[in-house]
């Protein structure tokens, strides 16, 4: 038996020339491959998903779907486009302990954690570089309170339904803290406009 891993994207992937290259020399149809594919990965979409296809001597396949990484799952369930590039000095989103709860119930079945708490402490830690609060705080706040005990209730009952009233707060608290960052973004982008206009001035007069 013959094991190909593709990263493809949900419910939509194309029959490429990267596809072409792994899966044309078995000889097996690539329109089916791409079909079941598709199927099995249509509540991915709009993720990047890992998939692996077993294929037996008798040219028949299997599909296996693992979850999407951790990051890709935070991006959709928190509809942000992309993480923070400086996360300690820009906040990409302002997640509730819900939305990591339930992040971690995808990825649960695929990873290495002793238990179900130590899965949403992964996706916690994976906050910390993605530049995501989680409850107004910040990830490491969030790691010490699990520790603590604080969220047991929700983690123990995998509650994944963040309540509206909740989500206003959130939502609300994170628009304060764009506006600011946005604030000092524009104040950086201007001193350093002004910063190349003196070093062309500069440049000028040289010359003179």
């Amino acid at each position: 038996m013959t094991l190909i891993k593709l990263l493809v994207d949900g419910g939509d992937m194309k029959p490429g020339p990267a596809v072409g290259q792994k899966l044309g020399p078995l000889g097996i149809n690539i329109g089916q491959v791409v079909q079941e594919v598709n199927k099995a990965t249509a509540s991915f979409k709009g993720l990047k998903v890992p998939v692996e296809v077993a294929i037996k001597k008798d040219k028949s396949f299997s599909v296996k779907v693992l979850s999407p990484p951790t990051m890709e799952l935070l991006k959709k369930e928190l509809g942000i486009e992309k993480a923070s590039g400086s996360a300690e000095k820009i906040k990409a989103a302002n997640a509730s302990i819900e939305q990591i709860i339930s992040v971690a119930k995808t990825k649960y079945p695929n990873m290495l954690a002793a238990d179900f708490k130590a899965a949403v402490k992964t996706v916690v830690g994976s906050c910390v570089s993605a530049g995501i609060l989680i409850e107004n705080k910040s990830p490491k706040e969030i790691l010490e309170d699990i520790n603590n005990g604080k969220y047991d209730r929700e983690i123990q009952q995998q509650v994944t339904e963040t309540s509206p009233e909740k989500k206003k707060h959130l939502e609300e608290h994170f628009a304060g803290i764009k506006e600011k960052q946005d604030a000092m973004l524009k104040k950086e982008e201007t001193e350093k406009e002004e910063e190349a206009r003196e070093e062309e001035k500069g440049e000028a007069e040289e010359k003179k």
